[in-house]
């Protein structure tokens, strides 16, 4: 459904986006990550025949965005990061303004727009001048509008920003039933609603794409090692010289002790190597009491850290605490060449 080939976009010296590729199927909720000036913006405002590109091709429903933009404009809803709005128009009138715009029949236009305000949860305010509104209700405005013409392709820029918890949420749930009818490319800061929303991500960084698939894949080829939290009372010396001596751990590390000598690890081992039993017993040897033993996923952020920052993140914001205990030399993180690459 939207198919891009060796894009490249420059502002006189300087290249915003460079020879980026990728596809996202019919059907499918794609986040498009990067931190911030990594050409996300550039790229979705090309695809939407918002700004013509340097060189590459591009092509979005079937049409491409360079000779048919006109085709490719009656079958996308695109919302910026910041919503262009008519401020001087109240919500349902300039809702049924768009409408007609995209080319919505007369005889469904009406209850078309009501039923997109009722989706998007500003049938309340549809006769609220919209510069009267809330940023967070007008934010929602601009996904009615986005929406208003039953796109084929939905582009996202930042949909959820200015929205409060309550807010983010409905409109992560109207994100997510548009799967399978709807392709769906979604630009966002916040990684945690991607894992939510989104089937596959693209990471781009310093105008290149540097990963791309889905999420469960990334997390495997980026981080070999699987992780079990352990809670156990007991020396803590011995604990982790014991933890450390199962066949196949690559890495303890104390998270710190409690008052009462209660102790927390976090025990790492190469993917598909479960060492819960090993713990298990190890434990009952030494008659230390094993309060908690469980498995612990790694997140879309750590992903997203190894990649682009070429580090993962470690089990707290402040880093791998004092204590680890290295068995054999960790996975190898990525080095600035081969992100580069």
């Amino acid at each position: 459904m939207i198919d891009v080939e060796n894009l490249t976009k420059r502002y006189g010296p300087v290249t915003a986006i460079r020879d980026v590729s990728f596809n996202v199927a019919p059907g499918e909720i794609v986040g498009f990550l990067g931190p911030n000036g990594a050409g996300k913006s550039t790229t979705m405002r090309i695809l939407s025949c918002f700004m013509p590109a340097t060189g590459g091709n591009a092509r979005v429903a079937g049409y491409d965005v360079f000779r048919e933009s006109m085709q490719v404009r009656r079958r996308i809803g695109y919302l910026p990061e910041n919503v262009p709005l008519y401020t001087d128009m109240r919500v349902a009138p300039y809702l049924d303004f768009v409408a007609e715009l995209k080319g919505v029949s007369r005889s469904h236009r009406k209850a078309h727009v009501a039923e997109v305000m009722e989706r998007c949860q500003v049938s309340d305010m549809q006769n609220r001048l919209i510069g009267k509104l809330s940023k967070g209700y007008r934010q929602r405005v601009g996904l009615a509008q986005a929406i208003i013409n039953d796109p084929h392709v939905l582009i996202l820029d930042e949909p959820t920003i200015g929205l409060d918890p309550r807010q983010i949420t409905q409109i992560r749930e109207l994100i997510k039933s548009l799967a399978g009818e709807h392709t769906v490319i979604l630009s966002t800061h916040i990684l945690p609603e991607v894992s939510m929303v989104c089937s596959g991500v693209i990471i781009i960084n310093k105008g290149s794409i540097v990963a791309q698939g889905p999420i469960d894949t990334l997390v495997e080829q980026f981080f070999p090692a699987s992780r079990v939290h352990a809670e156990i009372f007991g020396p803590p010396e011995a604990v982790r010289t014991g933890l450390a001596s199962i066949p196949g751990v690559t890495l303890v590390v104390d998270g710190g002790g409690t008052q009462d000598g209660l102790g927390s690890y976090l025990v790492e081992a190469p993917r598909g190597r479960d060492v819960r039993t090993e713990i298990f017993m190890l434990a009952a040897q030494q008659r230390w009491e094993l309060r908690e033993l469980r498995r612990v996923g790694m997140t879309l952020e750590e992903v997203f850290m190894r990649i682009v920052a070429g580090e993962e993140t470690g089990p707290s914001e402040e880093g791998t605490p004092d204590g680890a205990v290295p068995v054999e030399p960790e996975p190898s993180t990525l080095t600035a060449e081969e992100v580069e690459r």
